[in-house]
């Protein structure tokens, strides 16, 4: 009887542990995740031209910039009417990384210095660190294209999940 009790509690040990770890309660990317956030404009507008960044990438001051500066959005002139831009402004700065409380989005904002204002995620401190071992060969595959073409590595991107152990690298 004592030894089919242990063999019950190791079981159930086992069990409880691997529902854990497979739910992402103590994984390595625990803490990490950004919350999923919806908005109809921000998805039909920006999502129309590119794939969604999470707007728990950058600060609420770099999402202001970004929008104020619409008539030159990376070389293209990508204006909206001004209701759809404030919408999508006022989303993108509540859901901002300095607005969130979660570990990826506090380490993104405690990488840019106060005095910056990146508009590309790629140019921040913590993105480089976490892409430190990515070429920039390995960037320009045409499977890739570049380091702003998140969702060709990290599945989850446009949902804010980075994690690790989800990452593929196309050859």
């Amino acid at each position: 009887m004592k030894k089919w009790m242990q063999f019950l509690i190791l079981i159930t040990s086992v069990t409880s542990a691997s529902a854990l770890l497979a739910s992402g309660g103590m994984g390595e990317d625990s803490g990490k995740q950004m919350p999923a956030v919806a908005n109809a404009k921000w998805k039909a507008e920006c999502g129309s031209c590119h794939m969604l960044y999470h707007p728990g990438l950058l600060p609420e001051r770099s999402w202001n910039k970004m929008m104020a500066g619409l008539d030159k959005h990376f070389g293209e002139n990508a204006s909206l009417d001004t209701a759809t831009r404030d919408e999508i402004t006022r989303f993108l700065a509540l859901n901002s990384a300095d607005k969130q409380d979660n570990r990826r989005s506090n380490r993104i904002t405690q990488s840019i210095p106060a005095s910056a204002t990146p508009l590309r995620i790629s140019e921040t401190r913590y993105f480089k660190a976490k892409h430190d071992e990515v070429s920039s060969a390995t960037f320009k595959r045409k499977s890739i294209g570049s380091a702003a073409n998140c969702v060709a590595c990290h599945k989850g991107a446009e949902k804010g999940d980075f994690s690790e152990s989800q990452i593929k690298i196309p050859r």
